[in-house]
C-alpha cells in the first residue's frame, strides 16, 4: 500500500496571503485542496451594492484553478451568526467591546471548518496568517508555540490569542516567516488574480461593513448625554500607581481599584453633547464624538449602555483614560501554553498588549484565587472591557483574556 501524501485543507479566502499559503504548501509536497468559507451574506448590512463574498469566492477559485488544486466552498453563515455575529451584539448591547477576529479564528476557522476539514480526511488546516508555530517537548510531551510572524508590521498572532494546543496541533501557518511583500512578490511571479489584490479592511469576513452601520441593524439609536468627567474628580486618584511600589506588594483593595473599571454618575460632569447610544461607543474612541471647541480631543473614558449617558475625558493624558492594570476572571483565561498556566499566589513577568499592532508591555501577571490581575510597567491607554489581553514571552504567545 502506498503511503499518502499528508492532506492540507487551505482556507482560501480570496486574498493573496492564502492563494500564497496554498502555492507554498503546494511547493513543499502537500496534497492541497482550497476551500472557501462563506461566512456572512446579511445583504441589509453591507454599505455599498458590491457583494464581497462572491467577488472573493470567484477570486479563491480562480486562484485555486490556477494553482491546479480541488476546491470547494463551504457555507457557514448559521455558525458565524450563532457563534459571532449575536455573541457582538450581545456585548456591544451590555457596553462591552468584542474582538470579532478573535473569535472568528477560535470559534470559526480552527474549530468549525477545521472539524469540515477533517471530515475530508485532511491531516492539517492552513490560513494566510503572519505567525508562526514552533514545537517543544516539555516533559517528554510535544507542546505547540504560537509565534509572531516574522513580518513586524504584520504579525497576527495576537489574532489567534485564544487557540488551543489541539487546535495549533492541526494548524499550519505557510507564510508566516515571509515579509508582505515578498509574499505579494511570490503571487505576481505566479501571476495569481490576487496578486495586486488589497488587504480586506471591516470586520472578519463580513466584507466591506462600517461596524456602526452593521450594530444599527440589532441596535436601534436613541440620543443620550455625552458628559465630560474632570481630570480633577477624586475617585480617578484609584487608577494612580503609587511610585517604586513592588505589584507583588498589593494588598486585595488597592488591585482591585487598580483593575476594574471605573463607573460614573452624570451629576459628577458636565453635559457636552448627545450621542445616537451608547452602545456605538468604545472606551478610548474619539471619533464620533462631534463635539467642537474643546481645544484638545476628546476621549471616551466610560459608556452607561443602561442609562444611555457616555462619559469623556479631555485630551490624551485624562487620567480616566490610563490605567495601569486590568483583571481578567478565571473562566476567561485561557493559557496557549497550558504547562505555564499560574497557580493562585503565584506571580509572572510577561509582556502584554491590549489590541493588535500595539507594541508588547512589561506587565507582572498576578494570579489570585478570583481571577489574573495584569499590572503593565507603564500605563495602558484605553483599556476596554470585552477585549482581550495577549502576554508574550518574546516571540511566543503564552495566553490570553478577556478584559473585565
Amino acid at each position: 500500500m502506498t503511503n499518502r501524501k499528508t492532506r492540507v485543507v487551505v482556507g482560501l479566502s480570496g486574498g493573496v496571503d492564502s492563494s500564497v499559503a496554498a502555492h507554498l504548501l503546494l511547493e513543499q509536497g502537500y496534497e492541497v485542496i482550497g476551500m472557501f468559507m462563506k461566512n456572512w451574506h446579511d445583504e441589509s448590512v453591507t454599505i455599498s451594492n458590491e457583494c464581497p463574498w462572491m467577488e472573493d469566492s470567484t477570486d479563491a477559485m480562480l486562484v485555486a484553478e490556477k494553482l491546479g488544486i480541488p476546491f470547494q466552498a463551504i457555507d457557514l453563515s448559521e455558525e458565524y451568526r450563532e457563534r459571532i455575529v449575536d455573541y457582538m451584539f450581545a456585548e456591544y448591547e451590555a457596553g462591552r467591546t468584542p474582538n470579532p477576529d478573535i473569535l472568528c479564528n477560535r470559534e470559526i476557522k480552527f474549530d468549525i471548518f477545521l472539524k469540515a476539514a477533517q471530515k475530508l480526511k485532511a491531516d492539517f488546516v492552513a490560513t494566510g496568517h503572519y505567525c508562526q508555530k514552533g514545537e517543544i517537548e516539555v516533559d517528554g510531551k510535544s507542546v505547540y508555540q504560537l509565534l509572531a510572524g516574522a513580518d513586524p508590521n504584520k504579525d497576527q498572532s495576537y489574532f489567534l490569542c485564544q487557540l488551543t494546543q489541539s487546535q495549533l496541533s492541526k494548524a499550519l501557518f505557510p507564510i508566516g516567516h515571509l515579509q508582505k511583500s515578498e509574499v505579494r512578490a511570490i503571487a505576481k511571479k505566479l501571476d495569481l488574480i490576487t496578486a495586486e489584490k488589497k488587504d480586506s479592511q471591516g470586520l472578519c469576513f463580513i466584507g466591506k461593513v462600517r461596524l456602526p452601520d452593521f450594530l444599527q441593524q440589532q441596535l436601534k439609536p436613541k440620543t443620550g448625554p455625552i458628559i465630560e468627567i474632570p481630570s480633577e474628580l477624586g475617585k480617578l486618584k484609584k487608577y494612580q500607581v503609587p511610585a517604586n511600589l513592588d505589584p507583588e506588594d498589593y494588598d486585595e483593595q488597592s488591585l482591585h481599584d487598580l483593575a476594574f473599571p471605573l463607573s460614573f454618575q452624570i451629576a459628577e460632569g458636565k453635559k457636552v453633547g448627545e450621542h445616537r447610544g451608547a452602545h456605538y461607543f468604545t472606551v478610548g474612541q474619539r471619533k464620533g464624538l462631534n463635539v467642537g471647541g474643546t481645544g484638545k480631543p476628546l476621549f471616551v473614558i466610560a459608556t452607561d449602555t443602561k442609562e444611555n449617558v457616555i462619559y469623556v475625558g479631555l485630551g490624551e493624558d485624562h487620567p480616566g483614560l490610563l490605567r495601569h492594570a486590568l483583571f481578567v476572571k478565571n473562566d476567561q483565561i485561557h493559557w496557549i501554553r497550558e504547562d505555564l498556566k499560574l497557580q493562585p499566589g503565584e506571580t509572572a513577568r510577561y509582556e502584554a498588549r491590549i489590541r493588535y499592532r500595539q507594541a508588547l508591555s512589561g506587565a507582572t501577571l498576578l494570579q489570585r484565587e478570583n481571577g489574573l490581575f495584569i499590572i503593565f510597567d507603564q500605563a495602558q491607554k484605553g483599556i476596554a472591557s470585552g477585549q482581550f489581553v495577549a502576554w508574550y514571552q518574546g516571540e511566543e504567545c503564552i495566553g490570553s483574556g478577556t478584559i473585565y
